[in-house]
């Protein structure tokens, strides 16, 4: 029945990170003992302080449709978070709360974005990044990294891929999938080719700020010459475990913002009332109350990246944030492991499930076929025993 569908939706890939936490749980479902690296998700409970201000919501009759860019108070605990932690100064009616980080980049991508429009990514990328850009009528322009430079693009880089068609530039720091930061310096030096182009849009996505374990994290925004040309994006997920509650936020020029409301008024309007009350408190909360999620993953980085320098054919970076490792499994393309041939990194990352029972991402999606993504937000006892499992898998090969 495909010739029923739009061909925008034949044209569009599942998300392999789901396809293969789904493969994971049929597994699972069938008995078998997986541990499950593959989602982008903290295992901690959401803090006592934001579960209280949401019954509170409930109990003071929050329930009604919000405004659409959310409520004004949310709004301005969002600029003030802005203010505080990134030195950016947005105005009220220059921040547009929506269901999720992912729901603001989309709507930053309608909103510039025309038919056969280029946008900028370097890669490795989180898995979405390229379909949002594809649902928009864009044309993906890949920027292409490696692990030896921290998978991390240079201002040269990005000055080569720039075209009379560019209209944004798409990136994570901290990355997923890689871990990877960029450095003021290195920011500097991509505003100032930006500045260069008016016509482009920066969407500088931030959901990980504060999964950031060697340094201050720093916004593309600070910088004068572009903060008229850069939308800001974060979230509630990651930093408040707060996954399910769909709550993602954008600081914009005006211009920006106006578009990202009206489009958004007319496919989801505001965000959960519920959701939006009680993430008040976590955003005017100085970051320190979050430091017990940090100093955990922190500590499960060390961790993993020991016992992953042990496995054979491996060749990983410790990232400097996010929680994620991204190593390049090249050694084993062309070669059979345990009877299954090995082509790219997604056949690994299936081998790794079927035979060691442990789930991971493979990179082709994430647009490095060299690579596979584990995601170190586990318990430790599960992460210790993946590895095992892995190196044991891999011994003799």
């Amino acid at each position: 029945m495909s010739n029923l569908i739009s061909d925008r939706i034949n044209n569009m890939s599942y998300s392999k990170t789901f396809v293969m936490s789904n493969k994971a749980r049929e597994l699972k479902a069938q008995g078998v003992d997986v541990i499950t690296l593959t989602l982008g998700e903290p295992d901690f409970e959401i803090p006592e302080f934001i579960k209280q201000a949401a019954i509170q919501a409930i109990n003071d009759g929050y329930n009604s449709y919000s405004p659409v860019p959310g409520f004004l108070e949310l709004r301005k605990a969002i600029a003030h978070k802005f203010k505080r932690d990134n030195n950016l100064t947005y105005q009220n009616d220059e921040i547009v709360v929506s269901t999720g980080g992912k729901q603001s980049i989309m709507n930053v991508l309608f909103s510039v974005v025309n038919e056969g429009d280029e946008v900028i990514i370097p890669a490795p990328y989180w898995v979405s990044y390229v379909e949002m850009v594809k649902i928009a009528g864009g044309e993906s322009v890949i920027i292409e990294t490696g692990i030896d430079n921290e998978f991390k693009m240079t201002a040269e880089q990005l000055e080569k891929a720039i075209t009379p068609k560019t209209k944004a530039l798409l990136y994570s720091s901290p990355c997923n999938p890689s871990g990877s930061v960029y450095n003021k310096e290195e920011l500097q030096e991509i505003a100032k080719v930006i500045a260069k182009y008016p016509q482009i849009t920066i969407i500088s996505d931030e959901i990980y700020e504060y999964m950031n374990y060697e340094g201050k994290h720093e916004s593309i925004g600070q910088f004068p010459e572009v903060f008229n040309q850069t939308a800001t994006i974060n979230g509630m997920s990651k930093a408040f475990a707060m996954t399910g509650w769909r709550l993602g936020y954008m600081g914009a020029p005006k211009w920006l913002a106006d578009a990202c409301d009206k489009i958004q008024g007319q496919i989801t309007s505001g965000t959960n009332c519920i959701t939006q009350i009680c993430s008040i408190p976590g955003l005017m909360a100085e970051p320190k109350v979050i430091d017990y999620m940090i100093d955990a993953f922190k500590e499960r980085r060390e961790i993993v990246y020991n016992l992953m320098k042990e496995i054979p054919g491996f060749k990983a970076n410790k990232p400097k944030g996010a929680f994620y490792f991204f190593p390049d499994i090249s050694y084993y393309f062309g070669k059979e492991v345990a009877g299954m041939k090995i082509n790219d990194a997604d056949d690994f990352a299936m081998l790794l499930l079927e035979k060691a029972h442990v789930g991971t991402v493979g990179g082709v999606s994430f647009g490095d076929p060299a690579c596979v993504r584990f995601s170190y937000a586990a318990a430790e006892k599960d992460l210790i025993e993946a590895m095992r499992r892995i190196k044991e898998l891999l011994k003799d090969y």
